[in-house]
């Protein structure tokens, strides 16, 4: 299986740079001394899956442009997708679970793009039928070399904004942050160590790793987890990436995302979502390893409903 290199990462930067300046590292010294994040919350959909959106729409052949993309996403990819059509100006469809967080939905509609709800366990075929049918191209959220390339460039930004960082943190849930996350830290600066951090609730990526084997573990198990944005397990894609570059993967318990994402929405007077929180979660609980420490916030669609309940009056 081919692997995603520096190169694309660079590559993909170059796509990216038009349309998306870099987002900024925050330092949280009240939260902990020698903690930074990434903050991927403040792209113009507030999430990382910009970059890969990007990076994927721009690496559309010519003859495909036209009939437009397709994906399957609870929301941030959604989104993602299609701001970067719509800056491509190009037809978008985007299926999502009929679970989905309605403030999600919303934004992937205000984006311009044709939404459709299905049953969770119907979505990949959906958007492969719409596909076939409407000669689109699937844009998967996580499961492509563009998309992973993209994602990458999270690490090479937070490496010439934190030169001096030991410890990368960086949330998991279909790996695809990760993997090109630690691609690119890994080929660049090979002394900092990078772990991936999962809910205990969503711990596939952990158990793939500790068994050398990929792992799924059912929506039923995974879907307890707040973290509504990492109950997606890996692909052999991204397990191959993983394996290949990451020091470990961490895992934190509901209570300690609650008080991360709280914390973090205080303490950096932004929106976090509790995806967005876990990596932060690891270094503040403990679990992560001591050093000067960058923990990428990878989302800030936060539901109203949750943001109130984790930051009462």
């Amino acid at each position: 299986m081919d692997l995603i290199t520096l190169a694309d990462v660079r590559a993909a930067a170059h796509l990216i740079a038009p349309h998306l300046p870099p987002t900024p590292v925050l330092a949280l010294p009240t939260l902990r001394e020698g903690l930074w994040v990434k903050a991927e919350n403040l792209t113009p959909v507030g999430a990382f899956k910009l970059r890969g959106a990007l990076n994927a729409v721009a690496h559309l052949p010519v003859d495909a442009r036209a009939a437009g993309v397709v994906t399957h996403s609870s929301g941030n990819h959604g989104a993602a997708l299609a701001y970067a059509a719509k800056a491509a100006d190009i037809p978008c469809v985007v299926v999502v679970p009929d679970s989905a967080i309605a403030s999600k939905v919303a934004a992937v509609r205000r984006l311009g793009a044709e939404v459709l709800q299905v049953p969770v366990a119907e979505r990949a075929e959906q958007a492969r039928r719409v596909a076939a049918e409407r000669g689109m191209t699937v844009v998967p959220p996580f499961d492509h070399a563009d998309v992973i390339a993209g994602q990458g460039t999270v690490g090479v930004e937070l490496l010439e904004q934190r030169p001096d960082v030991a410890v990368v943190l960086v949330p998991v849930g279909g790996g695809g942050l990760a993997s090109g996350v630690a691609t690119a830290v890994k080929a660049l600066r090979p002394d900092v160590r990078v772990y991936g951090v999962e809910p205990e609730l969503a711990g596939d990526a952990a158990q793939s790793l500790a068994e050398g084997r990929l792992v799924s573990w059912p929506l039923a198990d995974t879907g307890r987890t707040i973290a509504d944005g990492l109950r997606t397990g890996l692909s052999e894609l991204t397990f191959a990436h993983l394996r290949a570059h990451l020091d470990g993967v961490l895992t934190v318990s509901e209570e300690e995302i609650r008080r991360a994402t709280g914390a973090l929405i205080r303490a950096s007077r932004t929106l976090v979502e509790p995806s967005g929180a876990v990596a932060a979660a690891a270094a503040l609980s403990g679990v992560a390893p001591e050093g000067r420490t960058v923990a990428v916030v990878s989302g800030g669609n936060i539901e109203p409903r949750l943001l109130r309940e984790l930051l009462p009056e």
